[in-house]
């Protein structure tokens, strides 16, 4: 996914969650995960407890998507979320050949920002 941040993306990230999620994909990953993937990017904006997403390819193919999330309450709603549920499913079927996803509580932040 590669979206911008909702508009609280300045605020304090402490105790919010974060998503560290691994993964690569398969060959048959072709438009049908294209599309299904900008579905998704679509709902997860409609949750108000998505703060941000950041997604990396590493130069062997392996994928790393960072999600932050305001609290449990809001993963949970998109965890469950039918759509998503589908969408897991047929990745696991068809689109991943593997993933790996961490949730970690955020419990300090550090910034700087040049001026």
């Amino acid at each position: 996914m590669h979206m911008q941040p909702n508009q609280d993306q300045g605020q304090s990230k402490e105790g919010s969650l974060i998503i560290l999620f691994r993964s690569r994909l398969t060959e048959q990953a072709g438009e049908d995960y294209q599309a299904m993937n900008a579905e998704m990017e679509t709902l997860v904006r409609q949750n108000p407890g998505f703060i941000d997403v950041k997604s990396y390819t590493s130069a062997d193919g392996e994928r790393l998507t960072v999600v932050w999330w305001r609290d449990e309450a809001s993963l949970t709603e998109w965890r469950n979320l039918m759509r998503h549920r589908e969408a897991q499913n047929i990745g696991r079927q068809k689109w991943y050949q593997y993933y790996d996803m961490e949730v970690a509580t955020v419990t300090r932040t550090s910034n700087f920002v040049r001026k």
